[in-house]
Order: structure tokens, then C-alpha cells, then sequence
């Protein structure tokens, strides 16, 4: 759908990042997140999914920035730096790690598709946490344009997110 952009010679030259799908599942506009803070950007601009499975990958080439340590969110950079927030569903941090199994390190270099964090879907629902995961750009003012994708339902390392086109 948009070619190939990372054929490019020079790597520096792109001004905008593909974002893959971190998690298979059906797609939310953020206004329909069931936190405020999410549902009004206050943590930045993004989408987010309700997950089918419970596996997220990485949805770029980049570096992982931040895990923390109970699993429940991630902070990505993209090769072209751009910073990106998953968030595994909401107030998922009072579960203290129950039920995420962290794959990967702070500081790892990570390619597309290359898995992140498990999560426990059932356990999760069983504890009555919601699992709309907000998938955020944090860092607005370098972001000149999102283009969100179209469709309803995505699979992780599949289908495109998002095009995120950067001030630069």
C-alpha cells in the first residue's frame, strides 16, 4: 500500500514512520477509550485496539525505550525518532505485573514483529480490567500529520496502524 519506503539509501531521509499493528484486535478512536486521560490525548495523539489475542509485538524497526516492570505499557523509539506509548489496557498497572510476561529488555534493539510482552486476556477480563489499548504519540510537536488506517479490525505485524509524518 505504500510501496517500498525503507528502500531508501539513506535511512535519515525519511520523514515518516509506518506503524504496524503492536497487537491483533479490532480498532478504537481514542474518544471512545474508557479513560479520560486517553480519550482526551492528554498523553498525546494515537488510536487504540481492543485486543483478540494477547501478544504485542514491535510495530517498527527501533530501540525500546522504556518497559515497566509490570508489563502493562511500553515506550518505543523508531529509527527516524519517533517515540511511541502502548498501553495494555486501562489501570492494568494495579495488577502489579499479574498476568504480563515481559519477552523483552530496555535498551533492545527491536525489528518488526519481534515480540514484546504476553498478556493474559481471560485473567485480565476476569479481574474486570478493560483491555482497550491506547497506542499514543507523546511527543505532538514533532509530528506534523497521522494518518490513521481505515480499517476495522488489524493483525499485529500485518497491517499498517498508522502513518505518522514528521517535522523535519
Amino acid at each position: 500500500m505504500f510501496g517500498n519506503i525503507f528502500n531508501n539509501k539513506n535511512n535519515n531521509v525519511n520523514n515518516y514512520v509506518i506503524i504496524k499493528a503492536p497487537i491483533s484486535g479490532k480498532i478504537m478512536d481514542l474518544s471512545e477509550v474508557k479513560d479520560e486521560v486517553f480519550a482526551s490525548k492528554m498523553l498525546g495523539d494515537g488510536i487504540a485496539i481492543d485486543p483478540s489475542e494477547g501478544s504485542l509485538i514491535a510495530p517498527f524497526d527501533g530501540i525500546i525505550k522504556q518497559i515497566f516492570p509490570t508489563g502493562h505499557a511500553v515506550v518505543l523509539e523508531s529509527k527516524e525518532g519517533l517515540t511511541l506509548l502502548i498501553h495494555i489496557g486501562l489501570d492494568t498497572v494495579n495488577l502489579k505485573g499479574e498476568g504480563f510476561k515481559i519477552l523483552a529488555k530496555e535498551g533492545q534493539n527491536v525489528k518488526t514483529k519481534d515480540p514484546i510482552i504476553k498478556f493474559d486476556i481471560d485473567f485480565i477480563r476476569n479481574k474486570q480490567y478493560y483491555l482497550q489499548t491506547p497506542i499514543l504519540l507523546p511527543e505532538g510537536n514533532s509530528i506534523k500529520s497521522i494518518e490513521p488506517t481505515k480499517e476495522k479490525y488489524v493483525n499485529a505485524g500485518e497491517d499498517v496502524l498508522m502513518k505518522v509524518s514528521l517535522n523535519k
